[in-house]
């Protein structure tokens, strides 16, 4: 009797064990170990994926350009990372579409700053007002730091071509290039800039959000998993958009003096962020970036991005923005184009 009972038992927690397997879905996201990348890491460690019956890998690249790419061949179910010419190419073929916001450089939230080598610097490159006829280091054609400097080039009336623009190809080839000298200038996220600031290894000399303010990021997935899993679609994203609005509570309020104010679950988030991005705690506390609570978009801000990459031949023509965008997951996204 005993021994039918524990194989009844056992026979019961292996049933248990198989059900509960079989109601886990496992998806994989693809994205930089960025601050900006926040809201997937606290989703993660918060339990908010689990809790939709999601187990969550996380493939972290190097570059935006690779993360779409991930995506596009169904490498990675989902993307987090900020827009590039290269992604607006791959919507064109139906091969990745958004599904809601990450970073934007809103004004009066630093994120992604123009960092000066220290060679530079000292010679009079202080400001960004002084960024024409620099040696600009960048990551690919197209990418988020190319467009960046491309708006900013033509606001001042001054030709992207009179400067020495260097596709370095990766992230971290760029901060090694800066603090070498090898280029004048570039652009890094706060908590890489900050960090190399302290550490005497370049100079802050603007912040992107005082002169290119612009839907920087998005999360995104294939138009092929959203047409064949719907409903896995969904719960990923009501997991990040837990996150997303935990992020805003904590982080995204401001005193009378416009000062950030950090919430009292602030210090926990902070660690998990440091956890995926090993960047300090001070260095995050300064470096946190507007992200919507609900995810939504600035549209036409995305239709202006696909306009500027054709008319610099970084994007095909026949392109349309309407394809790079699935606006049925999110609810009130801003300007939106009546046409």
């Amino acid at each position: 009797m005993f021994r039918m009972k524990s194989a009844l038992l056992s026979a019961g927690l292996i049933l248990a064990a198989t059900s509960a397997s079989a109601q886990t879905e496992k998806v994989s996201v693809a994205a930089l170990a960025f601050v900006s990348s926040a809201p997937i890491f606290i989703a993660q460690d918060k339990g908010f994926y689990a809790a939709e019956g999601l187990e969550v890998e996380f493939k972290i690249m190097q570059a935006a350009a690779p993360v779409a790419v991930a995506v596009a061949s169904g490498d990675a179910h989902f993307g987090i990372t900020g827009l590039t010419g290269g992604f607006y190419n791959l919507a064109g073929k139906d091969g990745v579409r958004i599904i809601a916001s990450q970073s934007r450089e809103e004004p009066g939230w630093n994120f992604v700053a123009f960092l000066a080598s220290n060679k530079a610097f000292e010679a009079g490159l202080t400001s960004v007002d002084k960024l024409q006829g620099k040696v600009l280091g960048h990551t690919t054609a197209g990418s988020t730091f190319h467009y960046v400097f491309g708006r900013l080039f033509e606001q001042r009336g001054w030709r992207l071509e009179d400067s020495q623009l260097r596709a370095l190809q990766a992230v971290p080839n760029m901060y090694a290039a800066v603090k070498s000298g090898q280029v004048d200038a570039i652009q890094a996220p706060a908590s890489v800039a900050n960090t190399m600031q302290l550490a005497g290894e370049a100079k802050i000399i603007g912040w992107v959000h005082q002169h290119v303010p612009w839907q920087l990021g998005a999360l995104f997935t294939s138009p092929k998993l959203i047409t064949e899993r719907r409903a896995t679609v969904e719960k990923f994203l009501r997991a990040y958009l837990k996150a997303t609005a935990l992020y805003d509570a904590e982080f995204q309020k401001k005193d009378a003096s416009g000062q950030r104010v950090f919430g009292p679950g602030s210090a926990e988030l902070i660690a998990i962020i440091e956890k995926y991005t090993k960047a300090t705690p001070e260095v995050i506390k300064q470096s946190l970036p507007y992200i919507d609570p609900q995810g939504r978009l600035k549209v036409k801000d995305i239709y202006d991005q696909v306009t500027w990459n054709k008319t610099n031949k970084l994007v095909d023509a026949t392109v349309d923005p309407k394809k790079a965008i699935d606006l049925s997951f999110v609810r009130g996204h801003f300007d939106v184009p009546t046409n």
